[in-house]
């Protein structure tokens, strides 16, 4: 049964999408400051972007808002500005377009059969001949009456740049143009969501970033009826092996609360012919340890200097760490590598990490672990050498 292949099927969330959009869009009075914006983190591959997309968007409609989805991650050769001006321009267009399926799924919005009428030309959003983001929620949320949620997905890619900064910076203005009109019919919420915790912290607390006082607050991983409920569908396959529920959770929870591990593992588990409540636990545990050399893996490739980079980031603070390109730290690479380091050379390979998703720069010269689950592996792999 080594083929074993589930149908495709999704783990919805609905109580929990429910309540955050509850959350977001009638907030009781000791929880404003949604309005200020809410940053979600949660590590890598652990299900946010399925939840975000197969239940909370839909949840979000279902009480009467309209939705833009943005993710940072879908194509690393735009910029952040671009990607989110395309989905606010292209949802736009939507509205705008007679008879659009957006329309009926909204027909709350009163829009009208002829679908929104703007007083600005869509495709000029954002430049500088065109209209500003904030004029732009302005105007949708004044004809549409009703809150507009934008969420973007791994947004602490914004951080570094001029141009995610400016970014941030545009979104900010459009949330206080929105909620600060004087009986506005409907609110901007910005959700942004991201891998890296202390990050998504900083863009909420420190008084510098354009969302300083928004809420932050953690994902919630996928618990133990998850874990059922894939035992359950499998079930239904002929002559599989399954594990119990206590051990198959132990095994969920070992592997990070990750369900594609999960389901790995349970493929593997057929191959054995050890009691499955035996074979599982090795199975999760031997998974987790080939996940982390995988990414371990990915920072031998950069070579003695991009580990000697790569160790100097990952011993720093979580926030990140300033200096790599000092005297001190050059002197460090030339003692790892045997050979004299130039800054350039450092240059080089830290853009180079950061187009791996490997590093992330949130400041300037501030380099920092882009995925946190990264880093705590690399120090406990260097613990034990």
């Amino acid at each position: 049964m080594n083929n074993m292949t589930p149908s495709e099927a999704v783990f919805h969330r609905t109580t929990y999408a429910t309540q955050m959009a509850q959350q977001l869009l009638q907030p009781s009075p000791l929880h404003m400051n949604v309005r200020s914006g809410v940053f979600l983190s949660g590590i890598r591959r652990v299900g946010k972007t399925t939840f975000l997309c197969q239940d909370l968007v839909p949840a979000l409609q279902a009480q009467g808002a309209l939705v833009i989805y943005v993710d940072l991650w879908a194509d690393r050769s735009k910029s952040p500005a671009t990607l989110v001006l395309d989905a606010v321009r292209a949802a736009l267009q939507e509205l705008r377009a007679p008879g659009a399926g957006l329309l009926q799924r909204f027909k709350g919005l009163n829009l009208g059969a002829a679908g929104l009428s703007l007083g600005f030309q869509i495709e000029n959003l954002g430049l500088a001949q065109g209209a500003t983001l904030a004029q732009a929620f302005v105007e949708l949320v004044d004809k549409a009456k009703t809150h507009v949620v934008l969420i973007v997905d791994e947004v602490q890619q914004a951080l570094g740049t001029e141009d995610g900064t400016g970014l941030l910076h545009a979104l900010k203005a459009a949330r206080d143009a929105v909620n600060t009109q004087p009986n506005t019919p409907g609110y901007f919420l910005f959700l942004g969501t991201g891998s890296h915790k202390s990050l998504l912290t900083n863009m909420a607390t420190r008084r510098a970033q354009p969302f300083s006082g928004a809420l932050t607050t953690a994902y919630e991983v996928l618990g133990q009826d998850f874990v059922q409920w894939q035992l359950d569908r499998i079930a239904s396959t002929p002559g599989v092996v399954l594990p119990g529920l206590v051990v198959a959770w132990a095994g969920f929870q070992a592997m990070g609360h990750r369900p594609e591990e999960l389901l790995k593992a349970l493929v593997q588990l057929q191959s054995t012919a050890v009691p499955p409540d035996q074979a599982f636990p090795i199975i999760c545990d031997t998974l987790a340890s080939v996940s982390a050399d995988v990414e371990l893996r990915a920072i031998e490739e950069f070579g003695p200097l991009g580990q000697a980079l790569f160790e100097r980031i990952a011993q720093g603070s979580e926030d990140g760490v300033s200096g790599l390109f000092g005297e001190e730290a050059l002197a460090a690479y030339a003692a790892r590598t045997g050979a004299a380091v130039q800054p350039p050379q450092v240059q080089n390979l830290a853009d180079k990490m950061i187009a791996a998703n490997l590093i992330a720069r949130p400041g300037h010269g501030v380099y920092t672990v882009a995925d946190p689950f990264v880093r705590k592996v690399w120090l406990e792999r260097n613990r034990l050498l």
